[in-house]
This record gives structure tokens, C-alpha cells and sequence, in this order.
């Protein structure tokens, strides 16, 4: 017979974990892959950290000098004490360390991009690649393929392109880099403007724009003679009438500059460490693509939907995969629209894409740290990227979002997972007691608060408290207290 005596209803005080970290409900297993080998005569990880140390020296250099004079509490730090790169201080580290002042700003510029340095608001702090520089070489390769990823940023644009234009260049040019990897050597640049002009036209006419038509060969950078290809003239200007050949220049030269290619010649050629990291982005590519739900040609929220049985591990693994295969801004903005739809799981697990794409992500997740269903799980991307441990990134949480975060991932519980996970997610609620935890959760105005409070009360197994949780579900419904 069941007792009707009320149990004991306090609450054990765990620290909340991801949703994504949970016991998933239904586990999805796949066949292990064996070890792909790279490329015939791709160098050691050894000799390619090795080059990846010699390319982004000076802006090791740069950085350790920071963390030796901008620590607060020396005697050269900055009067503010948080480690920013001043004029004042730029031109002394251009006197420490023999260099022109426009030197230092670009080193540091390398610095950020590479990981080695990052810049939180007014602050900077060492990133844990500069710690690791000496003796990690999967740090040295991490670090430059985050140089290489931020080419666009690394290397000015030319003047007055276009940003539609630009935007198609950008979009294109990871197939010019596979072709560059499968060739092998070297390749013509005008072979390469070809087949720039071929991609660029596939994407403009999947936008439904004017389809190219050749012009006048004219001449490019560095001597070579590019082909440019152009739309049709339309009735009024448009992007399409910026020639290409001039943007194909700067990819290149921004490639170059980032140590992933060489051009001479008129030819241009993948440096050993261009072809390693054209192949992990291929590879990575196809790992994605053999995956049952082909997440690789999905857009954010199907991809995500892919991955919500997967297993931590595997999940990052295909949102690597994913976030390869096209350029960052877009992605980020794909997540975070993800984030925004009426599926909480769908929030936690766009969130957990966004930390492997890590600093890139960083202004975009701050602006919308504001928004209050996307509020507690910027906070905590925010409070992780800045060195937060992730079990105690909690503590940034005020009360209210906390609860707030709590009834949001209680949501994707009732909504993707089995009763016992809803009844265990009751222990990582902050409130002491249920009675503490029902009251705030009536307070906090979560849209989803009725449907998880009955979810729960059907799924607890204590009769008092059940009736206790549908008792609140029927006063939030009804707008009592």
C-alpha cells in the first residue's frame, strides 16, 4: 500500500551540466572509422608545428612580451591595469622589442586571431596556446589553422570591392583550395579565376541573379593575365559588375600571407602546412557527409536536429564538420536563429556548436546576451571563454536566469528524453527545496512553465509532490498567486 505521507522534498544541490552532457534517451552508435592517413608526403605533426612556430614567431613574440609587461601589479603595466594594447604601449613594445610600431599592432593583430592572445572588452590575457607554445605541437597546429580560418580578417581588402562581392569570393573559395590540394603542385591562377567564376555563378544563380558572360581579358596581380567574367550588363549596377580576377588576387595574397600558399610565376602552390589543413577540412567534410542524417548539407537547425542522439563526443565532431564547410559569420548566424526557435533542446545544442567555434563567435554571442531566452546560455558560453570552469560557470547566473535555464532545459527534457531524466533533472535545480523551486518557477514567466510542470508531476513518482507540482501547473495556467 502507498504511503500518503509526504517525503522529504529537499533538493540535493548538484552542479548543473549541459543537456547536451546528459544521458541521452536513445544512443546512437557508429561504426568506428578507421584513422585516415594523410596525404603521400605531408610532413610530421613535428615538421609542420615546427613551420607553424616560424610563421607565427613574431607573433609569439609579441605576446609573451605582453604577458611579462601588461600583467596588473608590474611596474610596466598599463595605468588601467587590464593588459590593452595602448598607442603608449604599442610604441614601448616596439622599443623592447626593435620593431616599428606598425610591426607590433600586426604581430598582436596575429596574436588574437592565432589564440595567443585574447581580448575580452578593455582586457587581454594570455590564451592557453601561448602557454602551451614550447611544448604542445597540437596547440602550434590549432593556432595557426585559426590564423588560416581568419584569412579574411588577417589581410586587408581591397578598396571599395563590394561586400556582396567579396561574400561570393569568400563562399567560393574553399573549393579553390581543394582543387589547389588534389593538383598536388602548381596551378596557373587564371585556371583558378575559372574556376572561381564557375562557383560564383552557381551561387548567384541559386539566388536567382544574372548569370556570367566573359569580357576582355585584363591584367592581374604579381603579371598574370586573368580572364574576368562578368554578368550580363544589368539595367542598374550591381555586384556582378565587379570583376573577380582583382578579389581572386587578394584571396590569394591573403593565403599567402597566413602561410598557406606561395605564388610565383603566375602560379600558385599550397605550402606543406596549406595542404595538411585543406585535407583535415576535407576530411572532416566527408566524416560528416557519411553520417546517416548527411548533417554536412543541412542547414543549422536540421544539422543540430542530427545530432541531438549523439553522443558529446560525436556531436562535436560533426559540428566541426559542419562549421568546416562554410564561413564562420554565416554559421554563427545560423546557430544563434537556430537558438531562437520554440525547441529548447535545439538552444542548448546550438550553444554547444558555438563553443567549437570559440573566439570567433564572441561578439555575436555578446550581442545577444541580452535577449532573455538566449540570455543564460550566453552568459555561461561567455563566462566558459573567458577561463570560467565549466562545472562552476553556473555562479555568473543570477537567480533569476538560473530558473529561468532550469524550466528551458526541463522543456527539451519532457520534450526529447524519458520521465527519469525529467525527474532527475529536478537535482540540478539551485532552490533548496521543491516548494522554494515551484515558486520561482511560477515567478520567472517561462513560456513553456504549464507543459513542464505537468510533464514533471506525471512523472514523479512521490504522490505528494506530483500533486504538489500540478497544483502550481494549474495556478500558473490559470494566473492565481
Amino acid at each position: 500500500m502507498t504511503s500518503r505521507t509526504p517525503r522529504d522534498s529537499r533538493l540535493r544541490l548538484v552542479s548543473p551540466r549541459p543537456l547536451a552532457e546528459a544521458p541521452r534517451a536513445v544512443t546512437q552508435r557508429r561504426a568506428r572509422r578507421a584513422a585516415p592517413r594523410p596525404p603521400e608526403g605531408t610532413p610530421p605533426p613535428a615538421e609542420l608545428a615546427r613551420l607553424a612556430r616560424t610563421r607565427l614567431a613574431d607573433a609569439a613574440r609579441v605576446a609573451h612580451w605582453a604577458d611579462a609587461e601588461l600583467r596588473p601589479g608590474r611596474d610596466g603595466a598599463t595605468p588601467d591595469g587590464k593588459g590593452t594594447l595602448s598607442d603608449a604601449t604599442a610604441e614601448r613594445a616596439a622599443a623592447d622589442l626593435g620593431l616599428s610600431v606598425a610591426q607590433v599592432r600586426a604581430d598582436w593583430d596575429t596574436a588574437r586571431l592565432a589564440g595567443l592572445v585574447e581580448v575580452h572588452g578593455d582586457s587581454a590575457r594570455p590564451g592557453w596556446r601561448l602557454r602551451a607554445w614550447h611544448r604542445d605541437d597540437s596547440a602550434v597546429l590549432r593556432g595557426w589553422v585559426a590564423f588560416f580560418d581568419a584569412w579574411t580578417l588577417a589581410y586587408p581588402e581591397p578598396e571599395d570591392p563590394g561586400q556582396s562581392a567579396v561574400a561570393d569570393v569568400v563562399s567560393a573559395m574553399p573549393q579553390v583550395l581543394s582543387f589547389l590540394q588534389l593538383s598536388a603542385g602548381p596551378v596557373p591562377v587564371e585556371q583558378l579565376l575559372d574556376l572561381l567564376c564557375q562557383r560564383v555563378t552557381e551561387l548567384r544563380t541559386e539566388r536567382c541573379e544574372v548569370a556570367y558572360t566573359s569580357r576582355p581579358d585584363q591584367p592581374g596581380e604579381n603579371g598574370e593575365t586573368l580572364r574576368a567574367e562578368h554578368p550580363a550588363p544589368p539595367d542598374q549596377g550591381s555586384a556582378e559588375d565587379i570583376p573577380l580576377a582583382p578579389l581572386l588576387g587578394w584571396a590569394l595574397d591573403a593565403l599567402a600571407y597566413v602561410g598557406a600558399l606561395t605564388r610565383a610565376d603566375g602560379q600558385a602552390t599550397l605550402t606543406p602546412l596549406g595542404n595538411w589543413a585543406v585535407w583535415v577540412k576535407l576530411e572532416q567534410i566527408c566524416v560528416a557527409a557519411q553520417s546517416p542524417a548527411g548533417n554536412i548539407e543541412q542547414n543549422a537547425e536540421a544539422m543540430l536536429r542530427g545530432c541531438a542522439q549523439l553522443r558529446p563526443n560525436a556531436a562535436r565532431a560533426e559540428y566541426r564538420a559542419w562549421l568546416a564547410a562554410r564561413p564562420v559569420g554565416s554559421a554563427v548566424t545560423e546557430l544563434l536563429a537556430a537558438a531562437r526557435g520554440e525547441d529548447a533542446l535545439l538552444r542548448g545544442l546550438a550553444f554547444d556548436a558555438l563553443r567549437v567555434v570559440g573566439a570567433p563567435a564572441e561578439p555575436d554571442v555578446r550581442a545577444v546576451a541580452d535577449e532573455r531566452p538566449l540570455r543564460p546560455y550566453a552568459q555561461l558560453w561567455l563566462a566558459e571563454h573567458d577561463g570560467a570552469d565549466p562545472e562552476e560557470a553556473h555562479a555568473v547566473l543570477t537567480r533569476e536566469e538560473a530558473t529561468w535555464l532550469w524550466v528551458d532545459t526541463a522543456a527539451a527534457v519532457a520534450d526529447h528524453g524519458e520521465a527519469p531524466l525529467l525527474v532527475r533533472h529536478l537535482e540540478s535545480a539551485v532552490q533548496p527545496t521543491v516548494p522554494a523551486l515551484l515558486d520561482e518557477v511560477r515567478a520567472v514567466g517561462h513560456p513553456r512553465t504549464v507543459q513542464v510542470l505537468v510533464a514533471l508531476a506525471a512523472a514523479h513518482p512521490d504522490p505528494a509532490l506530483a500533486k504538489a507540482v500540478r497544483r502550481a501547473a494549474f495556478q500558473v495556467h490559470t494566473g492565481e498567486g
